[in-house]
């Protein structure tokens, strides 16, 4: 008798897990209960839209690639920042409701939606890149590749601000007024570390943009969706420019015996 060889299964394992999402607005709200049935593969952000879908018509998600790139999905998963779209629900305990928030840096503006646009108002008070002249004939520059992969790395940012988020700075003690966060105070350093630029913002960094406040504790680093190193590429480097103009006892002699 010929072999017969049968196909594998394509039924996928089913779970029933409970999510408590946070309801509300400016005004105050709760959590609020949803039994959602998880098969493999699913992320959270899959059973938040099966949620949306099927349970809560009106829960308000802000969400767009699903990708992990446009950095919209951002939330608190457990008390974690997280992206919701890269969040694996096989990576969370098992057998325990699963906690939805939005991110408690920024004020809320409905359910899972944060009004984040204080970053962006932040960010247009730090100095602009501006170019030295010219190197070459035709309007170019030179540039070396180890310069070029110095500041590559913080061009990888999707502005997903959960580094904002988890920074006890504006989490925990709101400085927003007074400290800028690490996603800007990375911003920042690939400005400075530019070798094109002419432009110094080390005063600004000190004076304005808080960076004192900053204790280097990584978690920012740790929270962030593209690796970077954020603590030790971006802000040490930009503590170190800070203590040597205002603190380095050498830089404060030259400054008195400078002429003026």
């Amino acid at each position: 008798m010929p072999t017969t060889h049968t196909p594998p299964s394509t039924v996928h394992a089913t779970r029933t897990v409970e999510f408590k999402v946070w309801r509300g607005d400016s005004q105050g709200g709760e959590f609020k209960s949803y039994s959602v049935e998880v098969t493999d593969g699913m992320v959270v952000l899959d059973c938040i839209h099966r949620i949306q879908a099927d349970q809560a018509n009106d829960l308000a998600v802000r969400w767009n690639c699903k990708a992990g790139k446009c950095g919209s999905c951002s939330a608190e998963i457990n008390g974690n920042p997280k992206l919701m779209c890269m969040t694996r629900m096989d990576t969370l305990p098992q057998g325990e409701p699963v906690r939805v928030e939005p991110m408690r840096s920024f004020p809320s503006i409905r359910d899972l939606v944060t009004d984040v646009s204080w970053n962006f108002r932040a960010k247009k008070k730090i100095k602009p890149f501006k170019p030295r002249k010219p190197d070459n004939a035709d309007g170019s520059w030179t540039m070396y590749q180890i310069d070029v992969d110095r500041v590559q790395e913080f061009r990888k940012c999707i502005e997903c601000f959960l580094c904002q988020d988890v920074c006890h700075v504006l989490r925990d003690h709101h400085k927003h007024d007074e400290f800028i966060g690490p996603r800007l105070l990375m911003y920042t350093a690939m400005l400075e570390m530019n070798p094109l630029d002419t432009e110094s913002r080390v005063a600004d960094l000190k004076h304005h943009d808080g960076i004192g406040y900053c204790n280097i504790g990584k978690c920012c680093t740790k929270v962030c969706p593209e690796h970077i190193g954020i603590t030790d590429n971006a802000i040490i480097p930009m503590k170190e420019r800070v203590v040597d103009e205002f603190y380095d006892p050498l830089t404060r002699l030259f400054r008195m015996f400078k002429p003026r």
